[in-house]
């Protein structure tokens, strides 16, 4: 098989009600993901982070906990493994040197009371992301979420 597994850190980062998003753009359809992206070899999961939302979004962040894993099992030419960690926003990093993903055209704030029918990509991450907020009871493993599957807006 010429697949492989990759792991990517994601941060999710509340701030008053609300949670960073980097928002994206094909020039038809905008939708948000979370921060973050691939772990390189002999880097810890909570440095990939940090310097994940360095990278993309020039600010400064503290890991907390690990809160979600969601995979990505088809669709790419590798298998997703994405670790969701809580993190803490410290603020704007000075000089940051910006590596923007495809296609990201900024980032915004997103009310988390209206998370479930926002376009956050996987869309398994938003109900729990809500549960969590609201110290409700919340999944942590939420399986695989592949393109085309039914959005989650419950």
């Amino acid at each position: 098989m010429d697949r492989t597994v990759r792991n990517a850190a994601k941060a999710l980062i509340i701030k008053d009600d609300k949670m960073l998003a980097i928002k994206i753009s094909d020039g038809k359809e905008e939708w948000y993901i979370m921060p973050g992206g691939g772990q390189d070899v002999e880097e810890l999961l909570p440095e990939a982070v940090c310097r994940e939302v360095a990278e993309e979004m020039g600010l400064r962040v503290v890991v907390k906990d690990l809160a979600f894993v969601i995979e990505g099992l088809h669709g790419e030419k590798f298998h997703r493994v994405d670790l969701v960690f809580l993190c803490e926003y410290i603020g704007k990093l000075e000089n940051a040197v910006l590596q923007s993903d495809t296609n990201q055209v900024g980032y915004d704030w997103l009310d988390i009371k209206t998370l479930n029918t926002t376009p956050l990509y996987p869309s398994k991450l938003r109900r729990q992301i809500m549960n969590l907020y609201e110290g409700k009871a919340y999944k942590v493993y939420l399986g695989n979420e592949e393109i085309g599957d039914p959005e989650v807006t419950d």
